[in-house]
């Protein structure tokens, strides 16, 4: 009998896993991150969606418009235009 009473072990115990904060992005072009925005975007060398929400803390939509606003203004260009996305680059030389 004792040989199969040391054989039983403690049932696993399953982690709830990890949960994700979630996130507070702005969902207003505000003065602050509109002077950021303007500053930062051209120092940067590939300009998507994701990087102006992971950076600037803005929700997608609005990172969307900002975009295209920068693109007409001459600011960035489009590199790749994609139905799931667009990739964006600075524009060397300066807009008109």
């Amino acid at each position: 009998m004792a040989p199969a009473a040391a054989g039983k072990k403690q049932k696993k115990k399953w982690s709830k896993g990890k949960v994700k904060d979630k996130a507070q992005h702005a969902v207003i072009l505000d003065k602050a991150i509109n002077e950021k925005l303007q500053k930062d975007v051209q120092s940067y060398r590939l300009i998507t969606v994701a990087v102006l929400v992971d950076r600037l803390k803005i929700n997608g939509s609005l990172a969307r418009k900002a975009l295209n606003d920068l693109e007409e203004r001459g600011v960035i260009k489009k590199v790749v235009a994609h139905s799931a996305g667009n990739i964006y680059t600075r524009e060397v030389g300066g807009g008109e």
